[in-house]
């Protein structure tokens, strides 16, 4: 796969470990027949260590051996999480360890979910870019409180603790973004 084609989701072998690519940058020359160089930040899916990958725009890096199937979560005990194949009904265990900053915005009935399967074994997961959650524990709504820039911390259905705006109660649906974890929208 040249450089110029590989784009953020992309999944690429590096020194033999498959890399998850998560932002591209393009650094173009600035003098006469310098090369173009292509910046990538990514992730290694088999330690979780982030890594930066430069390649000139002639350079290519291998394609990896690599899938993704839709699941659903299952359960989780005190070592793993358990996720359920969509398709095939196949069961895949990961550590809590490995996925402990997903395991925050998870909840039973999320759709989208995937898992990323790394030569023929479950690496990890990959939530959809935004959720929605339950607040299940805040300080009340006040009349008079305006949609400003003003927030509070909220406990959402899962435990994850983000801030929202003041107009938001107990038992509203909000949307998070699970990139970041911030508040995104009143779902």
């Amino acid at each position: 796969m040249l450089a110029k084609d590989i784009k953020p989701g992309s999944v690429v072998v590096q020194n033999g470990a498959p890399f998850l690519i998560e932002g591209v940058h393009v650094q173009s020359p600035s003098a006469r027949g310098g090369a173009t160089l292509y910046k990538y930040r990514a992730r290694n899916l088999v330690n979780r260590q982030k890594a930066d990958i430069t390649l000139k725009g002639g350079d290519s890096l291998d394609e990896a051996d690599f899938h993704r199937r839709e699941v659903t979560f299952m359960y989780a005990d005190a070592e793993n999480a358990f996720f359920l194949d969509q398709v095939d009904f196949n069961q895949y265990a990961i550590t809590r360890d490995d996925v402990a900053n997903e395991l925050q915005y998870i909840t039973e009935d999320l759709q989208g979910m995937l898992v990323l399967i790394y030569n023929g074994e479950c690496v990890g997961i990959q939530l959809p870019t935004a959720v929605d959650l339950k607040i299940t524990q805040c300080d009340p709504a006040v009349r008079g409180n305006s949609a400003t820039s003003r927030t509070k911390p909220a406990t959402l259905e899962t435990g994850f603790q983000i801030q929202v705006p003041e107009y938001l109660k107990e038992g509203e649906m909000v949307r998070v973004d699970t990139r970041t974890g911030d508040f995104v929208a009143r779902a």
